[in-house]
């Protein structure tokens, strides 16, 4: 693109400058600003980029998007715009719209992130891919990493969401050609106020659907019965464990730091697939379930069989999503301290039981946005840990009510992190188990930094 295109697109003005300057590289932030990028001066509740247009100058950047009047500076283009964020979201669209290749976008409310991972790391072994970095998976991140596209033949993105109407704007920017969603649970609940709306506000990914696959977990109660009612609408690919699906995990063996399965295929053209062992280098059947996703995924793009067992085994997660740290005392710590909801709550406290030989110490905090089914899904997550769990910690205001309903061999209960880990720093031996696990909010990744030094 030119700055002439960018012009055209967002019906904007150039201010200064050079309107057949080329724009190849995007960002918002002035500080990460590297020389030919073109910054984008996003306004936020607490900050306003406009200010900041000369530091990303000085930084190097050659064209500016901004929102406001501003005097020339230096020998840089500048285009005023009337609303810059969505200015950001017209240029991604028209980006997608100048390539063909296939476009998985991912939404669910547990498990986005690590199948998007895991997707990534399959088709990754066929297709030059770019994925959602981290989470950036709103309204900001998801058309900045459209952005980034270059010569990529493939791309993987993750669309979240708190309110109805959000995935329906990402969808129709990223225009996916498979639609994945990983399951219907509680996060968000207390904006939406149900998960038959929570499903509602997923399903918005259908809207910007270019063909008609999206693949479903059929273990999840919600999608199992959308998947039935809608099989004559879409080609509706299952995956499952409990259920009969088109994907399924055998003969499963869980271990502390892996499982391993056999891969069937119920249904469908024939694959190649069906039959082989799959080893996935994470813990926890959840991760099967993401894997399995994966592969379904995989047979879409036609990737090799061997290349898929392969994509798999090589997973990469994201920082604090299941991430294994060995402290200094020899225990292992599970820093899942990106986000909480009952339904990621209880799966790594599963998985956190599903561990021998080692004592588990299971650290839980408030999950948030749950308004008011907060107090009876924090008592739920409680009525999940029993004596298989040796010491349960809970930090913050609703996760008293986890304590309260938890019968492990030993509770305690704080107010904040730092009596947490003044009490981790007194117990922590060398062959514990110690599970972090809340809302991004409670900063429990401060904890994972600490401890790990014990």
């Amino acid at each position: 693109m030119i700055v002439k295109d960018i012009i055209k697109i967002t019906k904007g003005k150039l201010l200064f400058g050079n309107e057949d300057e080329k724009c190849e590289n995007f960002t918002r932030d002035s500080r990460e600003v590297k020389n030919g990028d073109v910054y984008i001066a996003l306004k936020g509740e607490k900050f306003d980029g406009n200010s900041f247009y000369k530091n990303a100058i000085d930084n190097g950047a050659k064209v500016c998007i901004v929102s406001e009047d501003v005097e020339k500076y230096k020998d840089s283009t500048i285009i005023k715009v009337d609303d810059t964020l969505k200015a950001m979201q017209d240029i991604a669209t028209f980006k997608r719209s100048l390539y063909d290749i296939p476009v998985v976008a991912v939404t669910g409310s547990v498990g986005k992130t690590s199948t998007k991972d895991l997707i990534a790391s399959v088709v990754s072994q066929k297709y030059n891919t770019l994925k959602t970095k981290g989470n950036y998976n709103n309204d900001i991140g998801l058309p900045l990493t459209i952005l980034s596209l270059k010569d990529e033949e493939a791309m993987v993105v993750e669309m979240g969401m708190n309110h109805f109407g959000e995935i329906r704007k990402l969808t129709n920017i990223a225009k996916p050609t498979i639609a994945v969603i990983t399951n219907i649970g509680t996060a968000h609940i207390g904006n939406l106020g149900s998960r038959e709306n929570i499903l509602k506000a997923k399903l918005e990914i259908l809207e910007g659907l270019q063909g008609n696959t999206v693949v479903v977990n059929n273990d999840n109660d919600l999608l199992n019965k959308w998947a039935k009612e809608n099989s004559n609408k879409y080609n509706i690919i299952t995956y499952g464990i409990n259920c009969e699906s088109e994907y399924m995990a055998k003969d499963i063996m869980a271990f502390e730091d892996k499982s391993e399965y056999t891969v069937v295929k119920t249904s469908g053209k024939d694959s190649n697939i069906n039959g082989k062992k799959i080893i996935v280098p994470v813990g926890g059947e959840h991760f099967i379930l993401n894997s399995l996703c994966a592969i379904a995924v995989g047979e879409c793009l036609n990737v090799e069989p061997e290349k898929i067992v392969e994509g798999v085994a090589k997973l990469e997660l994201s920082k604090k999503r299941m991430e294994i740290i060995q402290s200094k005392c020899g225990a292992i710590i599970i820093n899942d301290t990106y986000n909480a909801n009952y339904d990621s709550m209880t799966a790594a406290i599963t998985y956190l039981k599903s561990i021998d030989d080692r004592r588990k110490i299971a650290v839980l905090g408030d999950m948030l946005e749950l308004g008011e089914y907060s107090k009876a899904l924090h008592e739920n997550v409680g009525k999940e840990i029993d004596n298989k769990i040796d010491i349960l910690i809970t930090i913050g205001n609703e996760a008293k009510y986890i304590d309260e309903m938890a019968k492990p061999k030993k509770k305690l209960h704080f107010d904040n992190n730092e009596d947490a880990e003044k009490e981790l720093k007194k117990i922590m031996q060398s062959n514990d188990a110690v599970l972090l696990k809340a809302s991004n909010g409670m900063k429990f990744f401060e904890i994972a930094n600490i401890i790990k030094e014990f």
